[in-house]
């Protein structure tokens, strides 16, 4: 509450608050600081642009207040120690004249100040020369003022600042605040001393969260440093304290002591009158002056009450956005929680699974480098094969060469052709040993093997973050399902802060007896229509969403009744083209003087339905048919000429019933202009009854009819027929209701 009976100027509890016209407050003595008084001759210029002129002397009054930024305090004292003093000094102070400051520095451009609120204000500027004695000619001086908060620009007449109401409310709280604050402050104990009992703490560092005595903040908290930046500010009240929090019993003393205020133009009279058009509260004596003839005016007790109320109302309507929002911050925390607990599960899973792939490639590592060992061993067990037979072969024909010189180099025939023929074979058959490949290598020293490593780069390049969740539980939105006739309306949406992306929905719905479900939309958008349902049953529906990683689970079930009666109008959108529908698709008649074909809106194919068709026009004694057909029915010709429509067509003395152009039952009574005609489908018992004028005409007229059939009429240019729907089975021809199956 502190922040709002802070001056929006000065930063400081307000003193003297007066209510400016935008019903923002602010102080006495600042609203002097920042009062503009402009030469009418000047009033067209902006208060930041007046033009500017030498400094005053420093004798001259008001010279005391400086140009720059420091002089809205000092300013602010000297006028209020001024109109303290009394006399005629607070009437001049209330109509001060401050212009813009001289050229020094500044150039043509005043800088505003910002107070410890944050609030920009205009600072206050000395009186050019000759503001004391305007010079000859000029027109009168106009003061005003401008709203610190929301800049809006309020003039002040002859009265000066005391034009302005004060806010004793706001007064009488700043105080009951100041009391509650110094006892409070009286209470606190200093955190720091090391006496006992401690010393009554002085003042709070904010940023410390500390409360120190004043020695020990001179000894713990020097304001130098550091510490220089740091705010000191009083002990704050504890919630005990009268004004700390609390009623504190305060608000009795304060309201129930003090005296009546007066009103501001007449001392002696008491507020007892409300102006609703000036806003303000108003005396006897003040309306008797006829200042407030024409405005409305209103007991100031009843005003008072009204307001209350008022105010209670609007604060009911915060405390409860107040509680939203300590909810959501609750909600908000945890969420934080949530994240950090989230963000270390993915961390260890991301880890995890890293790990996973690098013991796996170094599993496959170690599989690839014993294939190459087991390679590399095979050539090299295959070369040393080579070399040992090579080499044996070598040695055994060098041998055997060797041999052979040494037998050429003997001088005896007779011996030399004793061993002649064999050692010729031996030396062909070591030369035959030496046949082409036998002193080729067997392997080469390339490696056969190769290893594709590309897709598996490219795949860790790759590796990201996907999808990895089921999409979640979809909401139906119930206030958009709803029911009409025989057909359902569904919408459903994904919960907030869902983030898992969905590729579409799944709608399922049971037959309406409690059977099993069955799919009967699946698509992205999330609202559906179903028609052609049952009338008078009873359908659960539910819808489940899904995407790349699967489907996810179920919503809640949601039960939809479908009407028991069934409201429809004529098609126009399947009628032949010469059938003219008017009153919104319910009267219909023929532009020709053939019979033609135009059905209802509705299929039916369980239950027991009933409707009227109202004759309006009946000329030349035509004969109209009214039935039912399928949605293929021929619509040329008369209805029931063909299998796809059971009709009973009648002219104004008897009837038939047809079908596939076979004309039966022949019963009298006919139609004119006025009657009429109503068609009972009764499909639990699977026939078709008529009735003209509410008595049944003739037996049922078709019997073991099954499938989805529509309401039909055929007519011509002679007739016209209105048709009405949604009506109960009548009394005297209703059945008994069977359960659906």
């Amino acid at each position: 509450m502190e922040e709002e009976l802070k001056c929006p100027v000065c930063g400081s509890l307000f003193r003297e608050p007066i209510i400016l016209p935008c019903s923002h407050n602010v102080c006495l003595p600042c609203a002097r600081t920042i009062a503009v008084q402009t030469p009418e001759s000047e009033q067209h210029l902006p208060p930041l642009l007046h033009s500017r002129g030498p400094a005053p002397p420093a004798a001259a009054p008001g010279a005391g207040l400086g140009a720059g930024p420091g002089a809205a305090a000092g300013s602010a004292a000297c006028l209020d120690s001024e109109s303290a003093a009394g006399g005629g000094g607070g009437d001049h102070a209330d109509k001060l004249s401050l212009h813009s400051e001289t050229d020094s520095g500044y150039g043509s451009y005043t800088p505003s100040l910002k107070s410890p609120n944050g609030v920009r204000v205009l600072p206050l500027v000395p009186a050019p020369p000759g503001a004391a004695a305007a010079p000859r000619g000029a027109g009168p001086a106009s003061s005003s003022l401008t709203c610190p908060q929301c800049h809006r620009s309020a003039s002040l007449d002859q009265r000066g600042l005391r034009g302005f109401q004060r806010n004793r409310l706001l007064e009488a709280i700043v105080q009951r605040y100041q009391q509650g604050r110094a006892a409070a402050a009286a209470a606190a104990k200093c955190q720091l001393c090391d006496r006992s009992p401690p010393e009554p703490a002085a003042v709070l560092c904010e940023q410390c969260e500390v409360l120190y005595c004043a020695a020990c903040q001179l000894r713990c908290h020097p304001a130098r440093g550091p510490f220089a930046k740091h705010r000191l500010a009083p002990p704050p009240a504890h919630p005990g304290a009268p004004g700390g929090g609390g009623d504190g019993g305060g608000g009795k003393g304060a309201g129930g002591g003090r005296k009546l205020p007066t009103c501001a133009e007449h001392d002696l009279e008491n507020y007892s009158m409300y102006c609703v058009s000036c806003r303000s509260p108003v005396c006897y004596q003040c309306l008797e002056e006829g200042k407030h003839n024409k405005h409305d005016v209103k007991a100031l007790g009843a005003m008072w009450k009204q307001h209350k109320a008022q105010l209670s109302q609007a604060l009911n309507g915060v405390s409860d956005k107040a509680k939203e929002a300590k909810e959501f911050l609750v909600q908000l925390k945890n969420l934080l929680q949530q994240i950090q607990e989230n963000g270390l599960d993915y961390e260890a899973c991301l880890v995890a699974q890293c790990d996973a792939l690098v013991d796996a490639l170094t599993r496959q590592k170690a599989k690839l480098l014993t294939k190459v060992t087991k390679e590399r061993e095979h050539k090299l067990k295959v070369v040393w094969d080579q070399i040992n037979h090579c080499t044996l072969k070598l040695r055994q024909s060098t041998g055997l060469m060797e041999y052979c010189l040494e037998v050429i180099k003997e001088n005896d025939p007779s011996g030399f052709l004793q061993i002649s023929d064999a050692l010729i074979k031996r030396v062909q058959v070591s030369q035959e040993q030496w046949v082409k490949g036998a002193l080729e290598p067997k392997v080469s020293a390339e490696f056969d093997l190769t290893l594709d490593s590309e897709p598996l780069l490219q795949s860790i390049h790759q590796l990201d973050f996907i999808q990895m969740k089921l999409p979640p539980v979809p909401l139906l939105q119930l206030e958009k399902c709803c029911t009409r006739n025989n057909s359902v309306t569904l919408a459903w949406r994904m919960p907030p802060l869902s983030h898992n992306p969905v590729e579409g929905y799944i709608l399922e719905l049971d037959d309406g007896d409690g059977g099993q479900f069955r799919e009967v939309y699946v698509g992205k958008e999330t609202l559906c229509t179903i028609d052609g349902l049952h009338f008078n049953s009873t359908y659960n529906a539910r819808v489940k969403a899904f995407n790349s990683s699967g489907v996810g689970p179920y919503s809640k079930t949601v039960i939809l009744q479908t009407s028991d009666v069934a409201w429809f109008t004529f098609d126009p959108s399947s009628a032949h083209r010469d059938i003219v529908l008017s009153n919104d698709n319910q009267t219909a008649t023929c532009n020709s003087y053939d019979d033609r074909v135009v059905l209802g809106t509705a299929a039916f194919s369980k239950g027991v339905h009933y409707w009227e068709l109202h004759v309006d026009r009946y000329d030349n004694h035509p004969d109209p048919a009214f039935g039912i057909a399928r949605i293929n029915v021929v619509k040329d010709m008369m209805l029931g000429k063909d299998d796809k429509a059971w009709a009973m067509y009648v002219d104004n003395n008897r009837s038939w019933f047809m079908h596939c152009n076979s004309h039966t039952n022949r019963t009298e009574g006919g139609v004119s202009k006025g009657a009429t005609v109503g068609v009972l489908l009764d499909l639990n018992k699977h026939n078709l009854t008529f009735y003209i004028n509410g008595q049944q005409q003739g037996p049922p007229a078709f019997e073991n009819i099954e499938g989805v059939f529509m309401p039909a009429l055929s007519l011509n240019r002679n007739v016209q027929v209105t048709l009405h729907t949604g009506l109960e089975v009548p009394q005297s021809v209703k059945q008994p209701k069977l359960p659906n199956n």
